[in-house]
């Protein structure tokens, strides 16, 4: 009987988030600074054979499901031979991949021929100048060429859309008709202190509650779908429509008592919650000689001592000091 991975609030973890780097070839506005970040040596990130191991070790206490994210992750060389090896990993049902598209489109056929069908494509808007101040970067045409082939394909394809006063609310319309005609979910994320610089609001403007008020004014027959269990996201449906939407409180962090996720970030810190500043080192572990055994040992008490959600996991940060990291140095 396999496994299954408890924390101390008696929810399941089954779910790693592996970010493979923090470099970025984009500049998003919520995401990092416009001159980018201080990005960490190549030798402090953890190598392939020390991702192989910690993910070989987590699918053998219980974890199931991969996603991959970064920074951008296929702009770290060699990432696919990566993937085919964790590929066959015995107990891992899912590989899912989180990436801007700019340089995904010629790794698309190996990946689903790796079995890997999941794959988050972060686009905030669908119009090219707001791509361009938004991302700081001209590679509209190549992301958008990646999302139709992605379609065509089959890949279950989810579009994530950080929402950010003033920059692109006037994308969520077009953006949720987007569902009308393809089989795909657009997914609306409150925007959050993770750029670099801290909190670019004094409050939040965009909610959850505000992106559904927003949707309903056009389409006011919106239907609630069943959320699947450990969901991030409210879901919803229009009818006629072949995709749906989602809105993820990622700010107010509504969905943390079925959070069933922890998070590795390049440098191989591990994070039980977003919100925290890192719980123990699993790179530095390992570069010190432990023992499978030990690692295990260490993941546990980790999940033994998790923060019951992300407003305790903030308060519980060292020296009380706010949220300023990018994304791109936790993972996506």
């Amino acid at each position: 009987m396999k496994q299954i991975l408890y924390d101390n609030h008696g929810r399941p973890i089954n779910y790693v988030r592996l970010a493979v780097t923090d470099r970025c070839n984009l500049r998003c506005f919520y995401c990092m600074p416009e001159e980018g970040i201080d990005y960490v040596p190549r030798q402090e990130l953890l190598s392939y054979e020390e991702m192989e191991r910690t993910i070989s070790l987590l699918v053998s206490m219980g974890i199931d499901k991969v996603r991959i994210t970064g920074g951008e992750p296929f702009i770290r060389k060699d990432i696919m031979p990566f993937l085919r090896s964790i590929s066959k990993l015995e107990g891992l049902k899912k590989i899912n991949i989180t990436t801007n598209g700019t340089t995904t489109l010629p790794h698309l056929e190996e990946l689903y021929q790796l079995g890997i069908r999941s794959i988050n494509l972060s686009l905030d808007t669908l119009d090219k100048e707001r791509f361009f101040a938004i991302t700081r970067r001209d590679v509209f045409d190549q992301v958008m060429e990646t999302l139709h082939t992605m379609l065509k394909m089959g890949f279950e394809t989810k579009i994530n859309t950080v929402v950010m006063d003033g920059k692109n609310t006037d994308d969520i319309l077009p953006l949720v008709e987007l569902a009308r005609d393809h089989k795909l979910s657009v997914r609306f994320i409150e925007e959050m202190p993770f750029n670099g610089e801290g909190q670019h609001y004094s409050d939040l403007q965009w909610n959850h509650k505000k992106i559904l008020e927003h949707i309903k004014q056009v389409y006011p027959n919106v239907e609630k779908l069943p959320d699947p269990p450990n969901s991030t996201s409210y879901n919803y449906q229009i009818p006629g429509f072949k995709g749906t939407f989602g809105i993820i409180a990622a700010y107010s962090r509504t969905f943390c008592g079925t959070c069933n996720r922890i998070r590795i970030t390049p440098q191989g810190m591990l994070k039980t919650c977003l919100y925290d500043d890192g719980v123990f080192n699993v790179k530095n572990m390992m570069r010190a000689g432990a023992t499978d055994q030990q690692l295990e040992t260490a993941f546990l008490e980790a999940l033994g001592n998790r923060a019951k959600n992300g407003f305790e996991a903030e308060r519980n940060r060292n020296f009380g000091l706010p949220v300023s990291e990018s994304m791109s140095t936790i993972g996506g």
